[in-house]
């Protein structure tokens, strides 16, 4: 092999190597997160929440009465029962306000990134 052959193939496992290393480090960066609110005191904790799309979002009702996370033309959780459960998984980016439709003086914000 010619040391102009040799100088080019070693460049570019180099450069293989390089990008490779980037692809798994980015894979790792963005791995999809949970986020907890709870419902208490007719409140949502916290009232808001800083997300990245593919995020889960998980609404938890501790209250002794029914409650909803609902953003129009979003999401709607409708009805969740006392200690139960909802869970959604963001799609898309931007800033969604929610409310309690049982309760709208319930309000909280998702952001997304």
């Amino acid at each position: 092999m010619n040391p102009h052959t040799r100088i080019v193939v070693v460049v570019s496992l180099v450069a293989a190597v390089a990008l490779l290393s980037i692809s798994v480090g980015h894979g790792a960066a963005v791995k999809p997160a949970k986020h907890t609110v709870t419902i208490e005191a007719v409140a949502f904790k916290p009232d808001v929440v800083e997300a990245k799309r593919g995020d889960t979002i998980v609404w938890t009702n501790n209250d002794p009465f029914p409650h909803s996370v609902t953003a129009a033309g979003k999401f709607d959780s409708k009805e969740i029962k006392p200690g139960e459960s909802w869970t959604y998984k963001v799609q898309q980016s931007g800033e969604v306000p929610y409310i309690c439709t049982l309760h709208p003086t319930m309000k909280a914000t998702l952001r997304v990134k």
